[in-house]
């Protein structure tokens, strides 16, 4: 090949390349700025766990809530729990913070706070075989009583969720509007309260169960394009190099 043709081949290769190795570059930098927001969040969450309780927001304040804004919040709230009619949602939990783990159910019961309005709280992990009512007649507070925990958004359904069974009592995420209406609350909050650890008499449910795991693989991901976008740019070098005049 003439060392004129051999300066086209390089000067296409470099014009195909470019464009790859600036969209790499742009995927590391994306995903270091991701790593920074994640850092970010995890702190606030962070804050917003170890916090002091403060007040439930009003009724009156629900329909303007933003989960981003809300999540994880520690907060106290007044009332009385509805024991006649609880809800349970499936729940494997892999890596307990109290005694129990495994398959079975977090038991969600409507609070009814002053002047009409109901929060569902999630009292915490029943297992399997200790989730029926007589098993943990213990928990049963009477009358008004103050509870605290974090505000949860809804949580999502995948393609995989399987559908729930109101009639049955059981759901399989902790949606607040399904489990509401599956129960007949009404003027239910749109956010669900993760009861705290050891508010339940008698250890069951088992509270404080929140999952506060964040994956945070932004930075070997910047690693990985940074490293391709390296890798092309020596390839390139080393075409540039065969390609050069005798």
């Amino acid at each position: 090949m003439s060392a004129p043709a051999r300066r086209r081949g390089a000067l296409v290769a470099l014009a195909a390349i470019a464009p790859a190795f600036a969209l790499l570059v742009g995927l590391g930098v994306w995903q270091l700025r991701r790593l920074h927001w994640k850092l970010g969040l995890i702190a606030e969450v962070a804050a917003r766990v170890h916090a002091a309780p403060a007040d439930l927001p009003a009724p009156a304040d629900w329909p303007a809530l933003k989960p981003e804004a809300y999540d994880y919040a520690h907060v106290r709230a007044t009332g009385a729990f509805d024991y006649s009619h609880e809800a349970k949602v499936f729940r494997a939990l892999g890596s307990p913070k109290g005694r129990y783990g495994g398959p079975g159910y977090l038991v969600v019961t409507p609070f009814a706070l002053a002047g009409g309005a109901t929060v569902l709280v999630n009292r915490g992990f029943v297992p399997q075989g200790k989730d029926a009512r007589a098993d943990r007649a213990a928990s049963e507070i009477a009358g008004a009583t103050t509870i605290t925990g974090l505000m949860r958004p809804p949580e999502w359904r995948t393609w995989f969720t399987p559908a729930d069974e109101p009639a049955k009592g059981l759901w399989f995420t902790l949606d607040p509007a399904s489990i509401a209406a599956g129960l007949g609350v009404a003027r239910a909050a749109p956010f669900i309260v993760d009861e705290d650890a050891g508010q339940a008499p008698g250890g069951l449910p088992q509270g404080g169960e929140t999952v506060l795991s964040f994956p945070n693989n932004h930075l070997s991901y910047a690693f990985t394009w940074f490293g391709l976008a390296a890798t092309l740019l020596v390839v390139s070098g080393l075409y540039a190099w065969k390609a050069r005049p005798a």
